[in-house]
C-alpha cells in the first residue's frame, strides 16, 4: 500500500505498535516543531531543511531512522539497542526511551539548521 499521510500510515500499522508509534510521532513533533510531517520512502518523515528522521512501526520493533550523524553522534547511548548505519530498532515489548528520541531529534534539527545556515553563508 502506498501511504500519502502519516494519518493513513498510523490507521494501517499493526494494532501491537500503533501505540508505540503514535506516541512516537509525539516525541518527534514536540522535539521539533517546525519540522514538516511527509510520508517519504512510504513511511513518516520529518523535514526541517531536509530530512531529521523517519519512523516505521512492524510486529517486533519499532524504526528510528535518524541518519548515520544521528546514529554517531548518539553511540554511547544506544549501545544497548540493535543499531546499524542509520538505523535504531526498539523493541516493542519495551518502553521507548523517550529522552533519548527527543534528544537525537533535537540534534538533527540543530545539524540540519547549521547545515542550512553555513550554505547561506557566502566565502
Amino acid at each position: 500500500m502506498k501511504f500519502k499521510t502519516v494519518d493513513e500510515y498510523m490507521a494501517a500499522s499493526p494494532v501491537e505498535v500503533r501505540e508505540k508509534i503514535e506516541g512516537l510521532r509525539k516525541l518527534i513533533k514536540k522535539a521539533a516543531p517546525k519540522a514538516e510531517e511527509v510520508i517519504s520512502y512510504n513511511m513518516p518523515a520529518y523535514k526541517l531543511h531536509g530530512i531529521l528522521v523517519y519512523f516505521a512501526g512492524y510486529k517486533t520493533h519499532i524504526g528510528f531512522y535518524p541518519t548515520p550523524s544521528g546514529v554517531e553522534a548518539f553511540k554511547k547511548e544506544l549501545a544497548n539497542y540493535d543499531v546499524s548505519k542509520g538505523t535504531v530498532r526498539f523493541d516493542v515489548s519495551k518502553p521507548l526511551p523517550t529522552r533519548l528520541i527527543t534528544d537525537i531529534v533535537k540534534f538533527r534539527v540543530a545539524e540540519n539548521l547549521d547545515r542550512a545556515a553555513q550554505k547561506g553563508k557566502k566565502p
